[in-house]
C-alpha cells in the first residue's frame, strides 16, 4: 500500500510591517497579555479614535507585532473586553466602571465615555465630588503636605498624625485665627483647608481627604483632634481634626 503524499496550500505572505489588514480581516490581539479576537471594522468602529487609528488604511499602523504575530496593545487586558463588547454591540459595561472609563478615555472611544459619565460612579466622581474639590483652595498641594508631614514623622514609629484645620466660610476661618496663631507661635504645623465656595460641609471635605490619601495606599483615619495633640480656643474645636497614619 503506498502512501500518497500530498502537499499543504501555502499561507498568503504575511502583510508587510506597517501595512494595515484589509477592513475585513479577522486578527488576534494581545492586549497586555491578554488574547482577543476580533475584526479590523470592529476596532475602526469609531473613526477618529484611537483604536481606529491604529489601524487605519491611510496610515501606517503604530502597533506592534509579539512573538507570534498577534497585534500588541500595552494597555491592562482587563478592561480592554468590555471596550470590545462596546463596539461589537453597543454594551454598556455594568463592572469596573472607572477602569474601563479610563481606557475608553485612552483609546478615545468618546460615545462609551460620554456614557459611562452618565453612570452614578462616574457622575458622582467627575461632577459632584471633583468639581466640588477644584473650589477648595490649594486642595492637591495640601495632599501632598499632608503625605509628607506624615512620612517625616513615621522614623521609628507605628503611627504619625497630622493636624488639620478645616473651615467652610470665612466666619469659621475667624473662629480659628486665634488657635492658628498658637499653633504658628509654637512652631506646630498645621494643614488648613478652605474657606470654599461649594455646598458639602467639613466632614464632606476630610472624607474626600481620607478618599484620596487611601487611594495613594496609605493607611490613614481622622477625628476630632484629642487635648494630648492641641487645644483650640473656645468654639475652634469643631474645626481641628488629626489625621492618622498607620504604617504597619
Amino acid at each position: 500500500m503506498s502512501l500518497t503524499s500530498t502537499s499543504c496550500s501555502p499561507r498568503p505572505p504575511r502583510a508587510p510591517p506597517g501595512d494595515p489588514p484589509k477592513t475585513s480581516a479577522v486578527v488576534k490581539l494581545n492586549v497586555g497579555g491578554e488574547i482577543f479576537t476580533t475584526t479590523v471594522s470592529t476596532l475602526r468602529k469609531i473613526p477618529g479614535s484611537r483604536l481606529a487609528d491604529m489601524f487605519c488604511t491611510s496610515a501606517k499602523v503604530s502597533t506592534k507585532e509579539d512573538g507570534e504575530g498577534r497585534f500588541f496593545i500595552d494597555r491592562p487586558g482587563t478592561y480592554f473586553g468590555p471596550i470590545l463588547d462596546y463596539l461589537r454591540s453597543g454594551q454598556v459595561p455594568k463592572q469596573h466602571i472607572p477602569e474601563v472609563y479610563r481606557e475608553a478615555q485612552f483609546f478615545e472611544i468618546t460615545p462609551l465615555v460620554k456614557l459611562l459619565e452618565d453612570t452614578p460612579q462616574i457622575f458622582g466622581e467627575q461632577v459632584a465630588r471633583k468639581q466640588f474639590l477644584l473650589r477648595v483652595p490649594s486642595y492637591g498641594e495640601n495632599l501632598e503636605l499632608m503625605v509628607r508631614l506624615a512620612r517625616a514623622e513615621a522614623v521609628a514609629a507605628r503611627h504619625s498624625h497630622v493636624l488639620v484645620c478645616a473651615a467652610r466660610t470665612e466666619e469659621d476661618a475667624a473662629h480659628c485665627a486665634d488657635s492658628l496663631r498658637v499653633l504658628e507661635a509654637n512652631k506646630r504645623l498645621v494643614v488648613k483647608f478652605g474657606p470654599w465656595k461649594a455646598a458639602p460641609a467639613i466632614r464632606d471635605l476630610l472624607d474626600s481627604v481620607q478618599m484620596d490619601i487611601e487611594a495613594q495606599g496609605y493607611q490613614v483615619a481622622y477625628d476630632y483632634c484629642s487635648k494630648k495633640t492641641f487645644q483650640p480656643k473656645t468654639g475652634a474645636q469643631e474645626y481641628f481634626y488629626t489625621f492618622r497614619f498607620t504604617w504597619w
